[in-house]
């Protein structure tokens, strides 16, 4: 059957639940429309680009008319929906140079997140930017180029911000990082943040924490902080978080969840069946809880899109929610986690016990072997899974990995030490540190 399945947003979520859908159905019409300049992007290339280690910006780009002729899919750029008729199943939309309409029998929303900019007294946007879009990309590498910075100060140490401040002092800027909370990077513990913390003082970063930007004078070079310390910037690069793109679905009446992003059932639709959405603009069950979580990340994205995909061609294919499984590369470390931290736990109330283990990444004797931190958390009764964590020079990612199915496969810490791992003295140790954990933490088990 020949249906319109228009698709509101063309980035990650958006571009891909478009190639799905061809890939699933080959007679619908299919149309995009995003109202940036660019669609299909990988937003976690940008700091690289910037950073000159992806050299080709077209690397992190599809463009829009080879998108157009590999999918058959029709993409309309610069074109912002304003609002949409759910009752004439109807879309409006403002282009550059002119204005319509559209019907649709399915839409699936995908407009995405944008970046937040706090409203601080004296802030220059001509020296000030964040990091969401190939435009923010531009904006920020042409102001290095032309301008010459020397100073960067970035407000936030999660994600954007520790993988900026690599990148720029690989371009020689001089580092500083404001941050409101007690640690850097919020999804793991304050002991691992710690290493995270003195590595990056290590590499010439000035990390200040407990502090927040209060105000700016000097063009936008002096930020004044809650504490009274001031810093000098060129540059600034303000990534303090995200917020859903809701505002068409609140205007339609669709309905918004907890979080605050837009509630969707196991099969992505919305609170009406002829809606769908992904990506950054939903919430989604935790996996440990089953409570609804806004988590703004590339794998559940791109399952969801599957997952419409699946729906809307009819097979059976469900959602069954995101453990918010990231990593990162900060200079010489690799940081992750998957589940929930210590903090969180506490905060809903959930009694655990945690299980560390400090150890090197493979056979100590082998040329490479680095230092390696991992650690789980998990009820102490039965031993369930409930987060894991992960940090170190080497073997960080696979450990992360084993530690993530095992939580999505509902295996205890008892179970860890079963694990049959491969081994060889250039990759691990005859007893995988994920062994070791298991065996500490199942010790700790009230049950046995």
């Amino acid at each position: 059957m020949t249906r319109k399945i228009v698709i509101i947003g063309g980035v990650g979520g958006g571009a891909t639940v478009a190639a799905q859908l061809r890939r699933e159905d080959a007679e619908s019409e299919i149309i995009v429309l995003d109202k940036g300049s660019h669609i299909a992007f990988s937003n976690c290339g940008m700091p690289y680009h910037i950073g000159g280690l992806v050299k080709n910006r077209d690397d992190i780009l599809y463009s829009t008319e080879q998108f157009r002729k590999k999918y058959k899919v029709t993409v309309h750029t610069n074109t912002e929906v304003k609002a949409i008729n759910r009752s004439t199943q109807r879309i409006y939309y403002q282009a550059a140079l002119d204005a319509g309409e559209l019907g649709y029998d399915k839409l699936i929303l995908a407009p995405g997140a944008s970046a937040i900019i706090p409203n601080i007294e004296g802030l220059n946007p001509q020296r000030t930017f964040p990091l969401h879009t190939i435009s923010d990309m531009d904006n920020i590498s042409d102001f290095i180029e032309t301008k010459k910075p020397q100073s960067v100060a970035i407000v936030g140490a999660g994600f954007v911000g520790l993988e900026m401040v690599e990148n720029l002092s690989e371009r020689g800027l001089k580092c500083t990082i404001i941050d409101r909370s007690s640690q850097a990077i919020k999804i793991i513990d304050e002991n691992l943040a710690a290493i995270v913390e003195n590595h990056l003082n290590d590499k010439g970063v000035q990390i200040l924490l407990d502090d927040g930007l209060a105000s700016c004078s000097n063009e936008g070079k002096t930020l004044h902080l809650n504490s009274g310390r001031k810093v000098e910037a060129d540059l600034i690069i303000m990534a303090v978080g995200i917020k859903p793109n809701t505002e068409l679905a609140i205007d339609a009446d669709l309905k918004i969840g907890t979080t605050g992003a837009i509630a969707v059932n196991e099969y992505m639709q919305t609170s009406d069946p002829n809606i769908y959405a992904l990506g950054d603009v939903v919430e989604a069950p935790d996996t440990v809880t089953g409570t609804p979580r806004h988590v703004a990340l590339a794998w559940p994205a791109h399952r969801q899109a599957y997952i419409i995909a699946m729906h809307l061609t009819g097979a059976t294919a469900s959602f069954n929610g995101t453990q918010g499984s990231a990593i990162l590369k900060v200079f010489d470390l690799t940081v992750g986690a998957t589940g929930l931290n210590s903090h969180k736990l506490k905060e809903l109330g959930m009694y655990f016990q945690t299980a560390s283990l400090e150890t090197m990444s493979n056979a100590s004797y082998y040329p490479g072997a680095e230092k390696l931190w991992i650690k789980v958390l998990f009820d102490e009764a039965h031993g369930r899974i409930y987060g894991a964590q992960a940090i170190g020079y080497a073997g960080v990612d696979k450990r992360l990995a084993v530690l993530a199915t095992a939580l999505k496969a509902g295996l205890t810490v008892a179970d860890l030490p079963e694990l049959e791992l491969a081994y060889a003295p250039p990759y691990s140790s005859p007893k995988d540190p994920i062994n070791i954990l298991g065996y500490k933490a199942a010790a700790m088990l009230k049950s046995l």
